[in-house]
């Protein structure tokens, strides 16, 4: 027997065994020292981080009325794993449901298809958003009911049923919000429209967190190392706009029973004073529970009240588009104020004829403006657009349309809203497609009206007229007046100057009094402050839009507005009256007797749109 082969054994053995000891040391140190899974593992069992939601800043009208606010909400959540022996009816009729709704809610719960992240080991919410009232039996109760809690949240409460589309609302963060931003749960609500979706993160604030411990069968024993670990919720900045409320809910009344907008500015500032989407609704309706059944039956109905139409309504402009005719061909020098065309019933060139009222003729370019002369601007389109000077009608079009372009048509203007829509100006690329490079100022002749392809948003129009009143600069329109007393960007801050001379908008300004004294704006007039305005007879598929551009006071100006009323017909009819006393609230803090009848009349006033409705 070779007794040195089991010596060696021996050794071999020996070695093995301390190589296995060496192996399970190390990993012990690694697990306790240098591995934080096993402990976070075990934390995570014992403790539970409960996310604490900011209060989201409040908004307030530009004379610190407050206009949205929040209010409490609860949401009920469950942890299956934590479900025992629960008295469903007990439970239901804590909190006032069927067993039929219970059931469809655990369903929801547990549906992966519905629910992708479902753990019975985490938190799910079974029902949210309810109020005070809903909970009230089930906080009493809840004791007997182990894996479900209570989470306070708050809700928007709105002080005025106004301004639902500039507002905006709250809606359930989607998978691609939390994708984008960590910030976000599910089950966290964001801004979806207007001033709540673009002032997001201003608005938020920063969640807060407590961390709790629980014992062995999941209970709540309490802060760990009293709240040592605690964040608090930090809630979010409150924001001053620009809209003055009365002003608002003026302009919502005259609006009733029509479809159309209203837009006003104050034109220093470029700040928005109102801005009306009609048909509107209760912005409370997009809230709460039933935020989503009203929601649906609103985006079902053919007179789309869910449309902005103040930045997504594209509309011809008609005859308020006359005034940056006039600008442009003074600026060019291809008329002069005293300059007079003929105009015999309208523009008349061979077989081609662009009808007109009647007023006298020849004119020169202020009683143009205040009667509303389509010929007249006819006439000076074609003479530019033919003009030798610039060598082709392309060429001629281009410069026509960087004056447009300048002044604020054809691209959005940069309003802190989203959705804005940018409008249409066509330029020469455009014609040359449709023509194949054989067109001239004939062929595209109802430019100079403010028809055929061009199109602006009602804002654009509202811009326009406070460009005018500013005789030639502009600050783009913008609802924000300050974040916690501080001013918005510097962007809505800057002039924007149109290369027009001054001296050309004071021809125009001239002209627009005149309508207003002795024109096609006379419903306006005021004894007590100058306005100066300018119609539009939008023609249209049916019945003609009625439009209505301008400001006041005349020297001073305050308010710039535009009104556009859908299958309104003449602009005097609707635009005018509408306007004069959207400026008359403004100017004055409020209406005469006179007036208040006079929009009370408006108010009730009726447009049968039947198949007309856009």
């Amino acid at each position: 027997m070779n007794i040195h082969k089991y010596d060696n054994r021996k050794y071999l053995i020996g070695a093995m065994a301390v190589l296995v000891a060496v192996v399970y040391l190390v990993r012990l140190f690694s697990i306790q020292l240098l591995d934080h899974g096993y402990k976070d593992a075990a934390d995570s069992n014992a403790l539970y981080h409960k996310t604490i939601y900011p209060m989201r800043g409040a908004l307030m009208d530009r004379n610190g009325k407050l206009i949205v606010s929040n209010q409490p909400s609860y949401d009920i959540i469950v942890t299956m794993r934590s479900v025992h022996d629960l008295d469903t009816l007990a439970f239901c009729q804590s909190l006032g449901i069927t067993k039929e709704t219970f059931d469809s809610r655990m369903a929801d719960v547990k549906n992966l298809r519905r629910n992708p992240g479902y753990s019975s080991w985490t938190r799910q919410v079974f029902m949210s958003q309810l109020s005070a009232a809903d909970v009230s039996d089930l906080k009493q109760n809840l004791y007997m009911f182990d894996g479900f809690e209570i989470d306070n949240r708050t809700i928007r409460r709105y002080e005025y049923a106004a301004g639902a589309h500039m507002l905006g609302d709250l809606g359930e963060v989607s998978k691609a919000d939390i994708e984008q931003d960590p910030y976000y749960s599910k089950g966290d609500f964001i801004g979806k429209q207007g001033v709540e979706k673009y002032y997001e993160k201003e608005l938020r604030g920063s969640k807060g967190v407590e961390v709790l411990l629980r014992d062995a069968h999941g209970r709540i024993q309490g802060h760990y190392n009293d709240g040592e670990l605690d964040v608090e919720a930090v809630a979010g900045k409150d924001l001053k706009l620009s809209v003055d409320i009365d002003l608002q809910m003026l302009g919502e009344k005259l609006m009733q029973n029509k479809i159309g907008s209203i837009v006003a500015i104050e034109p220093a500032t470029g700040e928005i004073l109102c801005m009306v989407s009609s048909p509107t609704y209760d912005p409370s309706l997009l809230t709460g529970r039933h935020r989503g059944e009203n929601y649906t039956e609103l985006a079902a109905r053919s007179d789309k009240p869910l449309l902005n139409r103040p930045i997504q309504g594209t509309y011809p402009p008609g005859s308020t588009f006359k005034t940056s005719q006039a600008l442009t061909f003074l600026q060019e020098g291809i008329i002069d104020q005293n300059t007079m065309f003929p105009c015999t019933n309208g523009f008349v060139f061979g077989r081609l004829k662009v009808g007109c009222h009647s007023h006298s003729s020849p004119l020169p370019l202020l009683p143009a403006i205040a009667t509303s002369c389509n010929g007249y601007f006819c006439w000076g389109y074609y003479r530019m657009i033919g003009a030798s000077k610039y060598g082709s009608p392309q060429a001629a079009l281009t410069v026509w349309k960087d004056y447009m372009v300048d002044m604020g048509f054809g691209y959005a203007l940069g309003v802190d809203l989203p959705g804005e829509a940018r409008g249409m100006i066509p330029n020469a690329d455009y014609y040359d497609r449709h023509y194949r490079r054989s067109w001239n100022g004939l062929t595209t002749i109802s430019n100079a009206i403010g028809q055929g392809e061009v199109t602006l948003t009602p804002l654009q129009i509202a811009n326009l007229g406070a460009t005018i009143a500013n005789r030639g600069f502009y600050i783009k329109p913008h609802v924000l007046r300050n974040v916690d007393d501080q001013h918005p960007d510097s962007i809505y801050l800057e002039k924007h100057y149109v290369g027009v001379d001054r001296k050309n908008y004071e021809i125009v300004v001239n002209g627009m009094r005149q309508a207003v004294l002795e024109g096609t704006c006379r419903v306006a007039n005021n004894p007590d402050y100058m306005v100066c305005g300018k119609t539009g007879t939008a023609e249209n598929r049916g019945k003609d839009h009625s439009v209505f551009m301008g400001f006041a006071p005349m020297d001073n100006p305050r308010i710039a507005i535009s009104v556009y009323v859908e299958n309104g017909g003449f602009g005097a009819s609707y635009g005018v009256p509408i306007g004069a006393l959207m400026m008359e609230q403004y100017i004055k803090g409020g209406l005469s007797e006179e007036s208040m009848a006079a929009a009370d009349e408006m108010s009730q006033r009726k447009i049968d749109y039947g198949k007309e409705r856009r």
